[in-house]
């Protein structure tokens, strides 16, 4: 990447086994995160150097972090990626419980449950929590031991709220990684996070790093063609030529991770309204449309008044080979989506502007369809868009990463809402 601009890094925070914390003199509140080239297994029972590690862990981490604050409402301390080896994020006190989550049985979890055949499919996910302690080898700790310790990171208790936060976090950020794994024909097994406490804002957020230490990847769902640290672990004899195996796989999923950034498929919204008095109306679809990455075009056509001019706008976005979800805006005599769906293998969603004098009658031109026509009704326009995404992703990962995030956002802002009113209320 480009040279990175000068900063002036302050006393060192913390060093662990694989990165460096440092404070950043003129920027308060944020640290400079440093990785190493050290690769370790079993509390460092094994260590060895490994060229090149922390640029590999560094660029993963970072092109995680990118892609779950893209997708929106996953709080992160990351803030920017600043070289080839180190990001910046925001300064954290660390709640020492790793959370891992488990999509497949294999590895730790088979020696404390035997009898589980390793491939177990978990639906819904395994979750685990680790106290970190390296004397005692990380003991599995339940929610009651986390919630007895009454853990106080930059002065936060850690209470039941946010445990609870941390727990559906970590499956929301478990999914949105093992959808964007998918697209690569590479299943995520597992995963271990760690959350800190924000120190300026006193918020819980996704901290530490996410990188190839991190997970369990399996490409083609085979164990046998695994590139993640669990190949280091199973080395028998420690060798240059073994050690240059353990970086290649490294390596690939670095190369692999930028591509998780990239939407696989292309889609869109086109909304046809029936008279620009419907404008405000159809803007904001648009609008929502946008807080899901897809791109959405507003046009004019009266399926009464001009049949002929809507069938070919509907034909000029079926020539192309675009996924495209058209959403008919018409009220009255709703005859523009019924006309729409009725020419088109395409979905098509009505949407109608209600009016206060008739809005109640004239929905039910839009709900009451002819036999053969599939046509949706939603009266909401950012609700319309939000059905619009529901679809596109079912092939788009970035556009279903958003709508995942977005419930957990929604999950994590009724808690908190909870959890102030119960305060206020004492």
């Amino acid at each position: 990447m480009a040279s990175a601009p000068e900063l002036k890094i302050g006393q060192k925070l913390n060093e662990g086994k694989t990165k460096q914390i440092f404070a950043l003199v003129d920027q308060p509140g944020l640290v400079l995160v440093q990785s190493k080239d050290q690769i370790t297994a079993g509390n460092a029972a094994r260590k060895d150097q490994m060229e090149g590690k922390a640029a590999i862990a560094n660029k993963t981490t970072s092109c995680v972090f990118k892609l779950l604050q893209e997708s929106g409402g996953i709080r992160t301390a990351f803030v920017k990626q600043h070289s080839d080896t180190a990001f910046i994020a925001a300064q954290c006190e660390m709640i020492p419980i790793e959370w891992v989550c488990r999509r497949v049985a294999t590895g730790s979890f088979l020696k404390r449950n035997p009898g589980v055949k390793e491939g177990y499919r978990f639906t819904p996910l395994k979750m685990e929590m680790f106290f970190k302690d390296d004397a005692n080898n990380d003991p599995q700790w339940s929610e009651e031991q986390l919630l007895a310790a009454k853990f106080s990171p930059a002065g936060l208790t850690i209470g039941r709220c946010e445990v609870d936060i941390m727990s559906r976090s970590t499956v929301a950020i478990f999914e949105i990684l093992e959808k964007a794994w998918a697209t690569q024909n590479c299943t995520l097994v597992d995963m271990k996070i760690e959350f800190g406490v924000d120190v300026k804002t006193r918020e819980v957020v996704l901290a530490d790093v996410i990188d190839n230490d991190s997970w369990r990847l399996w490409p083609s769902g085979d164990r046998s063609q695994q590139k993640d640290k669990q190949v280091y672990r199973d080395l028998k004899e420690v060798t240059p030529e073994a050690m240059q195996m353990v970086k290649r796989n490294f390596e690939w999923v670095s190369e692999r991770v930028e591509l998780l950034l990239e939407s696989q498929a292309r889609g869109r919204v086109v909304v046809l309204m029936g008279s620009t008095s419907d404008m405000a109306h159809c803007e904001k679809i648009r609008k929502a449309c946008g807080s899901f990455g897809i791109p959405c075009t507003l046009r004019v056509t009266s399926a009464h008044k001009g049949p002929d001019e809507t069938l070919r706008i509907k034909a000029e976005y079926e020539g192309d080979g675009v996924a495209t979800i058209f959403v008919a805006v018409a009220g009255r005599s709703n005859g523009l989506g019924p006309v729409m769906s009725g020419n088109t293998a395409y979905p098509v969603i009505n949407c109608p502007p209600l009016t206060p004098d008739w809005g109640a009658q004239d929905v039910w031109s839009s709900l009451r369809m002819p036999s053969g026509l599939g046509c949706s009704t939603v009266l909401s326009p950012e609700a319309a868009a939000q059905f619009a995404a529901q679809v596109l992703g079912l092939t788009d990962h970035r556009v279903w990463c958003k709508l995942r995030a977005s419930m957990l956002n929604t999950w994590v802002s009724l808690k908190l809402a909870d959890q102030k009113l119960q305060a206020c209320s004492l």
